[in-house]
């Protein structure tokens, strides 16, 4: 995986370069941590492909990942968002810049023409999935029927889209090209339920708590019926206080909030693991370390509140 690689295809596009402002945003997004562009080459050596031909689709897919961030921090009133500084209408025309610039990289691969087409459309539909999720995510619906729905217009379609394009640029069949597809939707569920229990247990309080997001564990612990139920939603709201919040989250373990989380999580990593054992690859290793970097951080953290680890991810 070689991210140089990735700054020289996106930095040489003209616009790019002669636009400092986004070719900033797009150099300090490289240097994130959530690595997303490694998906199209992890499922291209999973597949036994030449990680070479995965490099367009890993800088497609992490400019539409500065594209929908950028977004992302205006509807979530972001303070460290593009937007303060450069202005909200700055921002969107960069964020559609980067969208644009995928399709280009894409349209540039030295593929043929059927596989091209195959990943390109892929990624048409995952851009406006994920437009039409952000749309719902900014009406901030109530009810876990819309957090999932919109869960899965917009991380489900991203993970899945990358290592569906990384399979098919490996030279993959198709059928196995679906198979990872649906590994990386399991990935986006598993990446926002994760990042919700983090968010939640968070101090100082998590932008969630005051924006009344549809956080996993704190839609669970205001619509399940258990006895602090009403205590919660009173003290939601003023978890700027220390010793409040504290006792909001106290109150996601012991309604069982945080153990509900866990237990979709491991779900979602044991069924991601049976779709790795089910499907003919070169080396699994690459989309297991995926799974394994939920697995390992779920397992410490019911570790240190006290609560039993399920034996299935106490191997990992």
């Amino acid at each position: 995986m070689n991210i140089a690689e990735i700054k020289t295809l996106v930095l040489s596009i003209p616009e790019v370069s002669d636009w400092p402002e986004m070719a900033a945003i797009f150099e300090r997004q490289v240097d994130l941590s959530n690595k997303v562009w490694e998906m199209p080459y992890r499922a291209c050596r999973a597949v036994g492909g030449d990680e070479t031909l995965a490099a367009p689709s890993a800088a497609a897919l992490l400019c539409l990942c500065c594209s929908l961030l950028l977004v992302d921090d205006m509807l979530d009133q972001d303070p460290r968002g593009a937007h303060l500084h450069l202005g909200e209408a700055k921002t969107a025309n960069i964020s559609f810049a980067f969208q644009s610039a995928a399709f280009r990289l894409l349209s540039d691969t030295a593929i043929d023409a059927e596989r091209k087409a195959k990943v390109m459309t892929r990624f048409a539909g995952m851009a406006l999935t994920t437009a039409y999720g952000q749309e719902l995510d900014s009406r901030n619906l109530p009810g876990q029927e819309n957090y999932w729905k919109v869960l899965r217009a917009k991380n489900c379609s991203y993970f899945g889209t990358g290592l569906f394009a990384g399979a098919i640029f490996g030279n993959s069949e198709v059928e196995i090209a679906e198979k990872l597809y649906q590994f990386g939707a399991l990935t986006g569920e598993a990446t926002q339920i994760q990042d919700d229990i983090s968010d939640a247990l968070e101090k100082p309080a998590n932008p969630d708590w005051k924006l009344n997001r549809n956080n996993l564990l704190l839609l669970y612990a205001q619509t399940a019926d258990h006895p602090d139920r009403e205590r919660f939603q009173a003290l939601r709201s003023g978890t700027e206080d220390p010793e409040k919040l504290k006792a909001a989250q106290e109150i996601l373990v012991r309604c069982g909030a945080l153990s509900y989380g866990a237990y979709l999580l491991n779900q979602r990593c044991q069924a991601s693991l049976k779709i790795l054992e089910e499907t003919p690859l070169t080396d699994q290793k690459p989309l297991r370390e995926l799974v394994i970097k939920h697995i390992r951080p779920l397992a410490e953290l019911l570790e240190s509140l006290g609560i039993p680890v399920p034996d299935e991810i106490r191997v990992y």
